[in-house]
């Protein structure tokens, strides 16, 4: 297992590496929307697993929709970007404010069919943050925004197996802690300290806009997102009686999997540094 999830993650990377290094942005746009598309097959197939027909209406439409959007963005309609910002604005808000309490107080043990329409909203909001990020400010910008993601997730992993010693939300996701998720939210804070040294860098742009005590809260709430994101998926795999939300990439389940906290974080990270605020 251990080696079938490395040698999927290195496939990845190489994939990630190759579309970040080309002069066109279409590479790594076309295969995020590939990728959003996936997830949010899977996540339907969690709401509504008896209607797999919706799921596939719903991941072509999500993946027209980005490859549009890319286009749009890049001759400039005004429109588009009305619509999208909406989203990641939506986005946000849910997962602030909505998701924490919904997650704590749900008992339900059936598909949560409600989160459905969430899917495709939430879905197309980090694409387009992600593709934003890449088109206006570059490779550095988006992988140290993804970085926080990261972090976030292997400082849990490695500090719940050394220092875990109560379950953060055993209903939901037995094998996590609150020592690990704290660790994790620390290790994101960190790392935003570092890199808002880095110009360019996804903190640095935060630091300027929000200055030191701001940058310490925000790592301490998108640290916070990031758990949330992947105790929300647990959720949603839980009430569906599954264990992963696909077998597409060995070793790690499905896309979904592997994304859960990054369609959290990403919104509320981008919304942090919008023009939303002024």
């Amino acid at each position: 297992m251990l080696a079938q999830r490395v040698i999927t993650a290195i496939a990845l990377l190489a994939i990630l590496v190759f579309a970040l290094s080309v002069q066109s942005k279409w590479p790594l746009l076309v295969f995020m929307s590939l990728m959003v598309a996936v997830a949010a097959y899977e996540w339907t197939k969690l709401t509504l697993p008896n209607q797999p027909s919706l799921a596939l209406v719903i991941s072509v439409a999500i993946l027209a929709l980005t490859l549009f959007q890319g286009w749009a963005w890049q001759i400039e309609l005004p429109a588009v970007w009305s619509i999208w910002h909406l989203c990641v604005t939506l986005t946000a808000f849910v997962w602030i404010f909505v998701i924490p309490i919904f997650t704590l107080m749900i008992k339900s043990t059936k598909p949560l069919k409600s989160w459905t329409l969430f899917a495709p909203i939430c879905l197309f909001a980090t694409w387009g943050v992600l593709g934003l990020t890449w088109i206006q400010s570059g490779a550095w910008a988006l992988i140290s925004l993804l970085t926080i993601v990261w972090i976030a997730d292997i400082f849990a992993y490695f500090g719940g197996r050394q220092f875990g010693r109560h379950k953060l939300a055993p209903a939901i996701s037995p094998g996590k802690t609150r020592e690990g998720a704290l660790i994790g939210i620390v290790g994101v804070v960190l790392w935003m300290l570092a890199s808002s040294q880095w110009a360019g860098s996804y903190a640095a742009e935060l630091l300027d806009q929000w200055g030191f005590l701001g940058l310490v809260l925000a790592g301490g709430l998108l640290g916070s997102i990031s758990v949330l994101g992947d105790l929300f998926e647990s959720l949603l795999k839980r009430c569906a009686g599954v264990k992963d939300s696909g077998r597409l990439l060995p070793g790690h389940g499905g896309v979904y999997d592997r994304v859960d906290a990054v369609v959290a974080v990403v919104p509320v990270a981008f919304l942090l540094v919008s023009d939303f605020w002024y």
